[in-house]
């Protein structure tokens, strides 16, 4: 196939399933809150693309949720070009994904992230993932989010759901804090054996996320919480803050490659603390 073909199916899906998360976030809310969208562009002047993030904010579920779209392309730096696998000959890079952070009201529903992405800089690659991060341990759901994501991995292959549980709690880990950030989830990233199963793969791995988030939220949304369990809720976040501004390569990649800060930014909660 094309490598322009599989960049346009690829950048294709990744948009649907933006419509089909903001979707079922809205229709979780029921007319309390609505997405706020904003397109942006990347360098007009060299057509090196942009995208579209959509934030919706003081929901009576969700007190700030961000669902990102890009799809751009440039050069990369020299010194960015050591870690990025296909570039040794020249620094020329195309991507697009899609990223979603959930920071819940009701801190007895953990927040959530999920991203999946393709990258073709020589050569073509399917990363992303999910994790949840609780501040309120709940072992039941614990069991069965991992229950869910073994099940999407195992009808793909029986190797990935060990192989990318692993990834993940060695991503998602503060060594300053000699912590996991939450309970876990998947990582993979380099994906390029087989297109076609890979972006299967990616493709299911997305709608298994919207599946959780609704599921989880729906079962929750309503617990009482008190104001003791929200200031751990408000800790929790800090950790996330922590995260994502030190450790994430994604925030990473998108604030050295150009991208809108306000969309990569997205990721941080509306209030946190820190002892």
């Amino acid at each position: 196939m094309d490598k322009e073909v599989k960049k346009k199916i690829a950048k294709n899906w990744f948009k649907i399933l933006q419509n089909i998360i903001c979707f079922e976030i809205e229709r979780l809310e029921n007319s309390s809150a609505k997405f706020i969208s904003r397109k942006w562009e990347k360098n007009p002047k060299k057509n090196e693309g942009g995208g579209e993030y959509r934030i919706l904010k003081n929901g009576k579920i969700f007190e700030k949720v961000g669902v990102n779209f890009s799809e751009v392309n440039g050069k990369f730096s020299k010194d960015i070009r050591k870690k990025i696998p296909g570039t040794k000959k020249n620094g020329n890079f195309w991507a697009s994904g899609i990223s979603v952070v959930m920071h819940m009201k009701n801190p007895n529903i953990p927040a959530m992230h999920f991203n999946t992405r393709y990258i073709y800089t020589s050569f073509g690659w399917f990363g992303g993932g999910m994790d949840v991060t609780p501040c309120i341990k709940d072992l039941k759901e614990k069991k069965w989010f991992h229950k869910e994501l073994k099940k999407t991995c195992d009808f793909h292959n029986k190797n990935y759901y060990k192989k990318y549980k692993k990834w993940c709690d060695q991503y998602f880990y503060l060594p300053h804090r000699k912590e996991m950030r939450g309970i876990g989830g998947i990582f993979f990233d380099y994906k390029k054996k087989n297109w076609e199963k890979d972006f299967a793969f990616v493709r299911d791995v997305g709608i298994t996320f919207k599946n959780i988030f609704k599921t989880i939220v729906s079962k929750k949304y309503k617990k009482k919480w008190s104001v003791k369990q929200k200031e751990l809720q408000y800790l929790k976040r800090g950790r996330y803050v922590e995260f994502n501004l030190i450790y994430d390569k994604g925030t990473k990649f998108g604030l050295q490659t150009g991208g809108n800060t306000e969309a990569i930014l997205m990721s941080l909660p509306p209030l946190a603390k820190w002892k």
